[in-house]
């Protein structure tokens, strides 16, 4: 039986998926204050960085995949495009909604949703986001090819991402914070030391940038480009259906 990665463990496709969902549904209601924690902040300044590179602008559809909580959503429908806000886990979906309406937020459109099976027609949007949830994608090649397929011609595909550091020295103080620190932060802040240690692995994990890069070509999407943050510990891939 072919296996996928959960963290450091190789386990069943199916079993990846209902996994991913309970890590998600455990630390939803504190997702975005752990965020905060375990980057220093420094989330939120990528995350303005991801919707400068896209531009969003009125008259636009975009759909928002794995952004359950609202924090690109609620950047792009700033710039006045329609947001669908798509999760494949509830609890992230029902925090993003509980969020837009403290904040007054009106008119985006929530979908549970599978990266892997879109309910969506062909060609629907003008470009699509994801932000740190393609890693818990159980098959990544059927998630990018649901995303060419959603896409309009001369729609833009944006994927911000946690991946490898390439600098020299900031790689291993990485590392060693990111193993040994965040699960302790999960365990105080959210109360879930499992979950955040699953998160930590899952980045070791998961595809390096150049890697990443030629998966998004071979699901068809061109012009595709790199921007590495720290030194790649983040990074920003883009992509063009043509």
């Amino acid at each position: 039986m072919d296996k996928v990665s959960f963290g450091y463990e190789d386990v069943p496709p199916a079993e990846k998926t209902r996994r991913v969902r309970g890590v998600f549904s455990n630390v939803a209601s504190r997702y975005d204050l752990m965020n905060d924690f375990m980057s220093v902040g420094m989330h939120r300044v990528w995350k303005n960085q991801f919707v400068r590179k896209l531009k969003p602008r009125p008259g636009q559809h975009i759909l928002d995949m794995a952004g359950g909580t609202g924090d690109i959503a609620f950047r792009i429908a700033e710039r006045g495009a329609q947001v669908t806000v798509a999760d494949i886990n509830p609890e992230m979906l029902a925090v993003g909604q509980e969020r837009a309406k403290r904040r007054g937020i009106e008119g985006l459109l929530w979908a549970e949703e599978n990266a892997e099976e879109l309910s969506f027609p062909d060609q629907t949007f003008d470009a699509y986001t994801i932000a740190f949830g393609i890693r818990n994608v159980t098959h990544i090649d059927k998630a990018l090819a649901e995303a060419h397929r959603v896409l309009r011609i001369g729609g833009r595909f944006l994927c911000l991402e946690f991946s490898t550091s390439t600098w020299p020295g900031f790689k291993e103080i990485y590392d060693r914070y990111s193993h040994d620190v965040v699960p302790r932060i999960g365990k105080v802040v959210a109360r879930d030391e499992d979950s955040y240690r699953y998160l930590v692995e899952s980045i070791r994990r998961f595809p390096d940038m150049p890697t990443l890069k030629r998966m998004i070509e071979r699901a068809g999407l061109a012009q595709v480009t790199v921007e590495p943050i720290l030194g790649g510990a983040v990074a920003i891939h883009s992509g063009w259906k043509i």
